[in-house]
């Protein structure tokens, strides 16, 4: 308003096109703003109320009225600015306007906020019925799966361990809880079935050696045989393979308690080796087996006769399950970080099914527990856990008919 009056002074005649002023004013009026326009000398040029004093207060009445009605605590008022007039940086004159502060709308204002806020509560409503609805598929989307999953759970406690959650979701996060669910149930089923094949081994190895023992005693003591040493270092076989038994249980039960204490020391693995070979020199020349080790590494830190015990089982393994003639080899590698050592035959191999349990307690590939291959099904449950406890690792690769590999990874430092 004031740029557009200044504009309105001719300098060179000294003199202001009031006409034009009077229209700026009357359009400002119509906007809700009262003009007074001022010339240098502070004389009047221009009066909203002296030109029209009615419209002007039917301006001020509206404006304050519809405020106070839409707006009754913003506590506004009219109130008057002066602003100067400038022209090439010389001062001209004077504008004061007067207006509704802090802030005021006029008609078309209150028009298109009143359409605002119906579009606003509309969408508002229209929002929250849609998120509503998709709240409620979403949940069910989410509950459904996580229901059924508290359901199998339930199940597996009462003992159902086949349960399994066939169904699947578009949640990423929830596939993956239900396929925990499902391979923990097939991890107690595998468990169950070890405990109830650990109740028919344990059964098994004790029954034998106890019936015989007793049938030779029960022979004896009725005068049936005579006591002969022949008879009695059979019944001493049979005590001495009961404790087998029993101490390759305590060695398990040791080695995977948590309170296992290691001897940690420098040990050669390819002279422990050696001597693990040599120790076994009987079975092999009996099978005549082509034994040897190959390769080299650095000593690591372990103890000594917990990795001994591991040699022992591996290569009983090997020698109990090559056919006679084959080829067992103990082959050592090295890196930086770690030594390597992979005990392979050519013997019968492990089939499909049997490989991924071989390393669990009890379990055992031969089920027909012939005293030939017979063993307690220990040897490799003790292979890893004292391999974990040297913060190692054992894999195994096979086929049958194509013997098998042991890979045993140990770090250099503990």
């Amino acid at each position: 308003i004031t740029a557009n009056a200044a504009s309105q002074y001719d300098p060179s005649a000294d003199a202001w096109n009031v006409g034009y002023i009077h229209a700026i004013g009357m359009y400002a009026l119509y906007d809700g703003y009262i003009v007074k326009v001022y010339d240098a000398g502070g004389d009047i040029l221009w009066d909203a109320e002296a030109c029209d004093m009615k419209a002007c207060s039917m301006v001020m009445e509206g404006i304050a009225g519809r405020m106070r009605a839409k707006y009754p605590y913003s506590h506004g008022k009219f109130t008057t600015q002066d602003i100067p007039m400038l022209q090439n940086g010389r001062n001209i004159g004077m504008v004061s306007v007067g207006y509704y502060s802090p802030y005021f709308f006029d008609d078309d204002d209150f028009l298109f906020l009143d359409a605002l806020n119906t579009v606003l509560a509309g969408s508002g409503i229209l929002s929250l019925l849609l998120a509503a609805v998709m709240g409620w598929i979403l949940a069910r989307n989410v509950s459904d799966p996580i229901r059924k999953t508290v359901d199998a759970a339930k199940r597996m406690s009462a003992g159902d361990y086949e349960t399994r959650i066939e169904d699947r979701s578009d949640v990423r996060e929830l596939d993956e809880l239900t396929a925990s669910v499902n391979s923990l149930a097939l991890s107690i089923r595998r468990q169950e079935d070890l405990r109830k094949q650990l109740t028919a081994d344990v059964a098994h190895e004790l029954r034998t050696p106890l019936t015989t023992i007793g049938t030779h005693i029960e022979a004896i003591m009725e005068g049936v045989w005579e006591p002969t040493k022949e008879r009695l270092a059979s019944c001493y076989d049979e005590i001495l393979r009961i404790g087998r038994l029993v101490l390759d249980m305590e060695n398990l039960a040791k080695v995977e308690s948590g309170d296992l204490k290691l001897d940690m020391t420098p040990v050669n693995l390819a002279e422990l080796a050696e001597t693990t070979i040599h120790n076994f020199e009987t079975q092999i020349r009996a099978k005549r087996l082509n034994v040897s080790a190959e390769g080299s590494c650095g000593p690591v830190t372990a103890d000594r006769d917990r990795m001994s015990q591991v040699f022992v089982n591996l290569i009983s393994n090997a020698v109990k399950y090559t056919s006679e003639g084959g080829i067992i080899k103990v082959v050592f590698s090295e890196t930086d970080e770690a030594v390597f050592f992979d005990v392979s035959d050519d013997g019968e191999g492990i089939s499909a099914d049997d490989l991924p349990f071989i390393f669990e307690r009890f379990y055992r590939a031969d089920k027909s527990r012939g005293r030939a291959t017979g063993g307690s099904g220990i040897g490799l449950a003790v292979v890893r856990s004292i391999t974990s406890a040297h913060g190692g690792a054992v894999e195994v690769e096979s086929s049958p008919g194509c013997g098998s590999r042991f890979r045993v990874k140990l770090p250099k430092t503990a």
